[in-house]
Parts: C-alpha cells; sequence; structure tokens
C-alpha cells in the first residue's frame, strides 16, 4: 500500500463507504502479511518510496507463486528477478497479465500506469555479453517509472563506438555503466560526462577475470570521481538506485 492508498481508505472510513471494523481489517494488514515462508511487506512503499521486489533465486516455483498472488492482491505492480521460465509459465495461470523478459530472467505484472520520467536513465554496456545485466537494470527502472536509452556493445576495445554515441550518455541525468573483463569502461565514461556513474562489474570474462572479481576491483579503484560501484551482476541495484536518483 502506497500512501495514494492509504488516504483513499482513510477517506471512505471518513465518508462512511466503509465501516471503521473494516477499515481496522485493512490496516491490519499493512505492516506485513505472513505467508509462513515469506512475509510480504506491504508497508515498504510507505516507508522508502517503492514496493517490495522479489527475487526468485533459491526460491521454489510454488513459493513465487504464492508471493505474486498475495501482492497482486494489492492492484499494485510486481516485479520478480532471477526467475525461470518454469516461474513465469505457473506465474500466468494466476496472473494472465505477467510478462517475461527472457534476457533479464525478470517477471513484471504491471496493474497500474507507469508515468515516465521527462529525464532518462542511460544503460551502458561494454559488449553484447553484458545485456542480460543491463536488461535487468533497464526492467526494474522502467517499472519504477523511469525513462530509459540504452547504449550496448560500446567497450574500449573499439572505442570509437563509444564517441558515436556520447552525446546520449551525457543527456542523461544518472548513467549506468556495465561491463566485465577488466571493467575499464567505466573510468572511460566517468571522465566524459558530468552526471553520476553506477558501475556495474559483470561475470564475463576468462580465467583471471575471477567470475567479475577483476571488473569490480577496477571500478572500485577507477580515477573518475563520479564513479559508485554495485556488486557483481547487480543490474537490479543499479537501476533502483538510478531511479532515486533520477527522481530528485
Amino acid at each position: 500500500m502506497d500512501k495514494a492508498h492509504l488516504k483513499k481508505l482513510l477517506e471512505l472510513v471518513k465518508s462512511d463507504n466503509i465501516s471503521i471494523d473494516e477499515g481496522i481489517e485493512q490496516l491490519a494488514e499493512l505492516p506485513f502479511t505472513d505467508l509462513g515462508y515469506a512475509k510480504i511487506d506491504n508497508h515498504r512503499t510507505l516507508r522508502v518510496g517503492y514496493p517490495e521486489v522479489i527475487y526468485c533465486a533459491g526460491k521454489t516455483i510454488e513459493q513465487v507463486v504464492g508471493i505474486v498472488k498475495n501482492m497482486s492482491l494489492g492492484n499494485n505492480n510486481i516485479l520478480g528477478t532471477r526467475a525461470s521460465k518454469e516461474m513465469y509459465d505457473e506465474v500466468l495461470k494466476i496472473c494472465p497479465d505477467a510478462k517475461y523478459n527472457e534476457l533479464a530472467k525478470t517477471i513484471t505484472v504491471e496493474r497500474q500506469k507507469i508515468e515516465k520520467t521527462e529525464s532518462y536513465i542511460a544503460i551502458v554496456t561494454a559488449g553484447t555479453s553484458d545485456i542480460p545485466i543491463a536488461e535487468e537494470a533497464a526492467i526494474t527502472a522502467e517499472i519504477f517509472g523511469n525513462n530509459v536509452k540504452r547504449i550496448y556493445d560500446v567497450g574500449v576495445a573499439g572505442i570509437h563506438r563509444l564517441f558515436n554515441r556520447v552525446d546520449v550518455i551525457r543527456g542523461a541525468k544518472v548513467v549506468i555503466v556495465i561491463a566485465g573483463m577488466e571493467g575499464a569502461l567505466s573510468s572511460v565514461v566517468g571522465g566524459l560526462v558530468d552526471k553520476p556513474v553506477i558501475a556495474v562489474p559483470t561475470s564475463i570474462g576468462y580465467g583471471a577475470n575471477f567470475n567479475g572479481l577483476s571488473a569490480l576491483l577496477t571500478m572500485l579503484n577507477s580515477c573518475a570521481s563520479g564513479v559508485s560501484v554495485v556488486n557483481i551482476d547487480n543490474g537490479f541495484g543499479a537501476g533502483y538506485n538510478a531511479s532515486m536518483i533520477n527522481k530528485l
């Protein structure tokens, strides 16, 4: 429940359209709903401005379906990350309007119209192999109401490709840069723009990449001052933080 829904509920009670007891019953579910295997945080939008997101990896299909079913009762938009196609197929049976992004591995259910920002988030990848993480960031930002522009496969091995799109990148309010291998792209972009850069190291690369550790260390040690770093392969975290910045 967000502020608008809470205000509407209180107005219904005030105008005697619902009883005080009915209002209390709805308010009783505000903090969380206990499903036994999960406690749905119904209060999160009121506290932080964004609803709870379902991290599907590590959960059973039945648990994911149960969580989505409960969250859909509130008529809210729903985002599930790291979801399998099998999870989506079962969710689709209870939410026919659910959508699946196979690259991002996200499930989305849009119940409320999403008003997009005029400003935009630029999402930049070093290579095509980084796109799944970029799409997780993009889907996250979009369902939270952000305009997103994608600039893919412009890594340092062909730096002229980046320069060809630099005007679009500079026009963003915040930039997400996603790279594997040695992760140099975030420093390059950080030296070209006057906007915050959120760097996402990916686990793309050969042996000494150490599943993204080499890119992570490069990004953490960036000499470009405006670069902050999220965890390896954490497209969701980048999209969430970029949304907060874009809406300031």
